[in-house]
């Protein structure tokens, strides 16, 4: 078999069938340390990899666990996750998550990742603050956008894009679905948008790509693009 993609999933899963490698990072007062992974506290980054994964044959994953209970994950260990993923060879690494402070040490790691050409796709909130990683440079912003079925984009402004805020269509006469997720799982349709559509050899070319996918032009209200 034939492997496209080595892609890290920096989340709160710490085990996924046919998974690469898996590590745990806990954050003890800025000293991080690795660990073998523990079950996932909430579920949340195995519904992701589900997402990122099914019916992908060609594509390793690597876990990279920084949710170990029900505590937010800190700066410094989503930091090292991503050095640990450029090490481990991926060429995307995948955070449906935001931390709400601008940290030096996360700041230094993304820099570090995509100076090596390492792709980074980052959730950021519909509305509200700017969050962190997907505030700083060169990471492609992941949001939800309630027009986007599964599988569609938007194109919601520099390097931001929005995807459908469910894993799954929507019940038959229902607005929502019980598998609906916001911000977190529209910037997962739009990393899974990355992985179906033509590999581009740069971020720009990633960019240009998923901009002319993209089905929608700027806020939600607006319809399909011309």
């Amino acid at each position: 078999m034939t492997v496209s993609r080595r892609i890290a999933l920096i989340d709160s899963c710490g085990s996924w069938p046919g998974a690469a490698d898996a590590t745990a990072f806990a954050d003890h007062g800025g000293h991080v340390e690795r660990r073998e992974p523990g079950p996932d506290p909430s579920g949340h980054g195995s519904r992701v990899a589900r997402l990122l994964t099914v019916g992908d044959a060609a594509l390793e994953l690597l876990l990279a666990q920084v949710f170990l209970d029900a505590q937010p994950a800190s700066a410094a260990a989503v930091a090292a996750a991503v050095d640990w993923a450029v090490a481990s060879h991926a060429d995307l690494i995948h955070m449906s998550l935001g931390l709400a402070a601008d940290r030096e040490v996360l700041s230094a790691a993304v820099a570090r990742a995509v100076g090596l050409g390492c792709l980074i796709v980052a959730a950021v909130p519909a509305r509200g603050a700017l969050v962190y990683p997907a505030g700083y440079a060169g990471v492609i912003r992941g949001t939800s956008d309630a027009r986007c079925a599964p599988g569609e984009l938007s194109h919601l402004g520099d390097w931001l894009y929005g995807g459908c805020p469910r894993f799954e269509a929507a019940t038959p006469g229902k607005t929502a679905s019980a598998a609906a997720g916001g911000a977190s799982i529209g910037a997962a349709w739009v990393t899974r948008s990355i992985l179906n559509g033509p590999r581009a050899p740069t971020a720009n070319g990633t960019v240009e790509a998923l901009t002319a996918m993209a089905l929608y032009l700027g806020p939600e209200g607006r319809g399909r693009k011309p």
